[in-house]
């Protein structure tokens, strides 16, 4: 019924994934040359998808454009909580309670502002790592330490939570916030029923603030359920989810996502802060609601064309670049990808070898991934197939010149 494999023009549109690349990856303007023009390079970096959003979505917005006027607007009406609560219930057997939903334009700015509400100097922040580099960026804006726990690898390359250390970092007496993240950026695991058990007790036996960013919850392969930590901690006062359609459905400049905050005095103090007293862009809410309302179907495919992609790219890289470890990830449209036999004299800049070598756009490192990310690179899967095939034999032949000089 959907096209994924439709490949759409994104030059002229200020979009970050086409022309942003220079300042997000390495940090420099547009003096910074490459052999490639920038409308040749293959983009396999930043989150978001080459998918059109889907047709229901994009009717609701044209039929919101047709009222003709966009003045100041907050979620007054039961219209948009409704969605979303048969949304959880629909996916994940839960029920979020409207009391404790406030509205941000995106997961980030959410993180900055708890990170600065709930620390005060010299308090801590805990990581575990590899991790989405603006979890550390928050700690750095709210002006505290960021405690890291390192995940663990097994000799498959699959990555697991270490419990000893991490409840070693929590028992820090300065240590006041966990940032959660799950699924987990970048490795793709979806943490267990039993793993966010013991990390739940952990949390509640050091009394701190849980902040858990799910917002690639829906993004899961088929056959893997997401659980939101929500249910794992019903009645803990200072869990705060946080949610969006935005990463599902391709509308991250939309900028709308559900943060819930148990805490009724952090909640209050959260919405005072609010440099937006509550408004959000008519759009964006109109697209947020279409998404839980009607996006089910359009989901559900895009579910198994990444299944695809992923199976696709294991197989590629198993016949082309067989020391390079993947694992398939269990959510997510991302594949962490392990290059340190691959490649091991250009480790520190594989964003720059390939970006110079190959044409091919993407992310990875400790610099991009906080730690424990020295040698990965970071997929980007979700394009039409088509793209995804050029790219890696772009990269297998790159790597390929390189090893035989």
């Amino acid at each position: 019924m959907y096209n994924f494999d439709q490949i759409i023009d994104r030059k002229n549109t200020n979009a970050l994934n086409t022309d942003g690349f220079r300042g997000y990856i390495f940090h420099a303007g547009p003096e910074k040359v490459f052999p490639y023009k920038d409308d040749e390079f293959v983009r396999m970096w930043v989150a978001d998808m080459e998918f059109g959003v889907a047709p229901e979505i994009i009717d609701a917005i044209r039929a919101r454009l047709d009222r003709q006027i966009f003045g100041y607007t907050g979620v007054f009406d039961g219209g948009y909580f409704a969605a979303f609560k048969s949304w959880c219930e629909r996916h994940y057997d839960w029920t979020p309670v409207q009391e404790e939903l406030y509205y941000t334009p995106g997961i980030i700015p959410a993180l900055y502002q708890l990170a600065e509400s709930l620390c005060a100097k010299g308090e801590k922040v805990l990581i575990s790592i590899p991790a989405y580099g603006y979890f550390l960026h928050a700690a750095e804006y709210a002006n505290v330490e960021a405690l890291t726990s390192p995940l663990q690898k097994d000799s498959k390359g699959e990555f697991h939570l270490d419990f000893e250390d991490f409840e070693k970092k929590c028992a820090d007496p300065k240590c006041k916030l966990v940032f959660w993240c799950n699924p987990h950026n970048p490795t793709g695991r979806v943490w267990t029923v039993e793993e966010q058990e013991k990390i739940a007790a952990i949390v509640e036996k050091y009394n701190l603030w849980i902040v858990s960013d799910e917002i690639h919850c829906d993004l899961t392969r088929n056959g893997i359920r997401h659980t939101p930590m929500a249910k794992i901690m019903p009645n803990y006062k200072k869990l705060i989810t946080c949610m969006a359609p935005t990463k599902t459905f391709n509308m991250a400049g939309l900028a709308f996502s559900n943060i819930m905050i148990r805490d009724e005095a952090t909640r209050q103090e959260f919405k005072d802060r609010d440099k937006l007293f509550g408004m959000v862009n008519p759009i964006s809410l109109t697209a947020a609601q279409a998404a839980y309302e009607h996006g089910d179907a359009w989901l559900s495919e895009l579910r198994t064309y990444l299944d695809g992609n992923f199976a696709f790219v294991k197989k590629f890289l198993s016949e082309q670049i067989p020391e390079a470890v993947m694992n398939i990830s269990e959510s997510t449209y991302l594949s962490w990808v392990d290059m340190g036999k691959v490649l091991p004299d250009v480790i520190d800049d594989l964003p720059g070898f390939f970006a110079n070598n190959a044409g091919v756009l993407l992310e990875g490192g400790d610099g991009l991934f906080v730690g424990n990310a020295r040698g990965y690179i970071h997929l980007n899967l979700a394009m039409p197939r088509s793209i995804i095939a050029t790219g890696l034999q772009r990269m297998a032949d790159a790597i390929r010149k390189h090893n035989e000089t």
